[in-house]
């Protein structure tokens, strides 16, 4: 999309999209939430989405988000952290996060459960899991979310909310929905035993038909709502 375009008119573009996804495979919109990803972004620039009416925001590194949350702290937002997880940020994350979407291992749930302040509701957390096993790539394997799931929902502190996925970009657009049935299985088999669990965090600027499809409830999206990244 040209980067001269409205944020308004690419938001109504993403809306159309997620409607259409929706009603193909006879899911209510009111199914999937939109994360605006606000990576790179200026702090102007997520409040325009907010006045066009987004409320929910993910970020990815956590100094970057930091100076953004205070000069939006007068909005009623939802903000989720979606980045890679450092030990030494997890105070941070705890403090001025709604949600934590990229939890993979105990250590790091520890941390947030116990720098958690007490004022505040339990802090939503995911699981990420590294769906295609790429040795680069962050979240835990598909076989220990049970594990890690158990270990999260002894936590007070903390709420278990369900999963969330990045997979691989290499695959053919015929390809593209098969990690995401994984994922779905994988949800539904956490939620059977988790009841709480009630978000599958999948699907982005270039591929959030094939995750709805695949019974994603929210959709991170970045490039289609604020146009290329600059630089």
């Amino acid at each position: 999309m040209p980067t001269t375009q409205p944020l308004a008119q690419r938001l109504a573009c993403v809306e159309q999209r997620i409607d259409r996804a929706c009603r193909e495979h006879g899911r209510a919109r009111s199914e999937v939430t939109l994360l605006a990803v606000g990576k790179t972004r200026a702090a102007d620039e997520l409040r325009r989405a907010f006045a066009a009416g987004v409320r929910c925001f993910g970020e990815n590194y956590v100094d970057e988000a930091v100076g953004k949350l205070d000069r939006l702290r007068d909005l009623d937002a939802d903000w989720h952290f979606i980045g890679p997880i450092q030990s030494n940020k997890t105070r941070t994350l705890s403090a001025r996060f709604d949600w934590v979407q990229t939890v993979d291992r105990a250590k790091i749930a520890r941390r947030l459960a116990d720098q958690r302040p007490s004022s505040l509701q339990p802090l939503a957390v995911l699981i990420q899991v590294n769906i295609d096993r790429e040795p680069q790539k962050a979240g835990c394997d598909p076989d220990e979310i049970d594990a890690l799931a158990g270990f999260i929902a002894e936590r007070d502190a903390l709420a278990l909310r369900g999963l969330m996925a990045i997979p691989s970009a290499e695959r053919s657009a015929s390809e593209r929905r098969e990690p995401f049935a994984r994922m779905r299985s994988l949800f539904e088999r956490l939620a059977r035993v988790h009841p709480c669990a009630d978000t599958l965090s999948m699907g982005m600027s270039g591929d959030l038909e094939d995750a709805i499809a695949e019974g994603s409830t929210l959709v991170r999206i970045g490039t289609a709502l604020f146009g290329p990244r600059p630089g």
